[in-house]
Formats: C-alpha cells, structure tokens, sequence
C-alpha cells in the first residue's frame, strides 16, 4: 500500500480546509508548507503592485523561503501539492517546495483554490520544476 501525503500552503484557510477534506478522504497525513516570515494582508493585496505576494509573483526567479522541511519526504509515494491561485499559477513558495525534494518516481497531483480562476497552465509550470516526478492532472477544490 502506497503512503500519501498532502502538503499545502494557504494563506486565508480555504487551502487548508481543502487539504484537511483531502488528506481524511485520502487516508494521508498532512503538512502546512509555511513561509519562513509569514504573510500579512498587506502583503497579500494583489492590488497593491509593491506588496510580497505581488513582487513575488512578477520575478519567476522568486522563491520565498519555507520555515520547515519535512524530513521523511522519501516515505512518500504519492504526494498531493495544495496552494491558491495567484495570477492564474501556484505561489511560488510551491516552486520553492518542488524544488526542495526529490520527488523521482513518485506520483504528484496537484490541486488549487480560486475564487474565479481555473490550474491555467500551473500544471504545465511545476513540471518544469520537478521533471522526473509522475504528475498527474491538477484540480480545482473550490466551495470547501
């Protein structure tokens, strides 16, 4: 039998919430991927062309620092990714974490929340990452 894991980053709980459903219906355990300095609101306002998530989000050489690592990442056979969309991709704390791990031979399934936006091409941007994982088609988890 095959050992999941959920891991998500969430910066309102919608995310969480979505990944909390998953991992029970999954049988997986779960891990927050947190940033190194938390989010504010301040810095969450995509109106605001200075703020964090805003800077971050225009350099794709962007990647925000994680407060913890998950040590036992290799007992893991499949790994499901959760994270909001921001500006039609995943935050780029999720391209730090792809990037963070060597996923080689284990299957990924991506999934996201949005309030109107659809994965674009998210899916298409991780596998760039992390080539030499299984990925598998990404879904939206909205209304959790």
């Amino acid at each position: 039998m095959s050992k999941k894991l959920v891991a998500y980053f969430s910066a309102s709980g919608t995310t969480k919430r979505a990944a909390e459903h998953l991992a029970k219906a999954e049988g997986a355990d779960l891990f927050e991927i947190k940033p190194a300095v938390p989010y504010t609101s301040a810095d969450l306002n995509w109106m605001d062309k200075k703020s964090r998530s805003s800077v971050e989000m225009s350099d794709p050489s962007s990647r925000p620092k994680i407060a913890g690592k998950l040590a036992n990442m290799a007992e893991y056979d499949m790994v499901f990714i959760g994270f909001p969309i921001w500006w039609y991709v995943a935050p780029r704390i999720i391209d730090t974490f792809v990037e963070s791990y060597d996923f080689s031979g284990k299957i990924l399934v991506p999934f996201a929340t949005s309030g109107g936006s659809g994965m674009g091409k998210t899916v298409d941007e991780l596998k760039k990452l992390c080539p030499n994982a299984d990925w598998k088609a990404g879904r939206m988890l909205n209304g959790m």
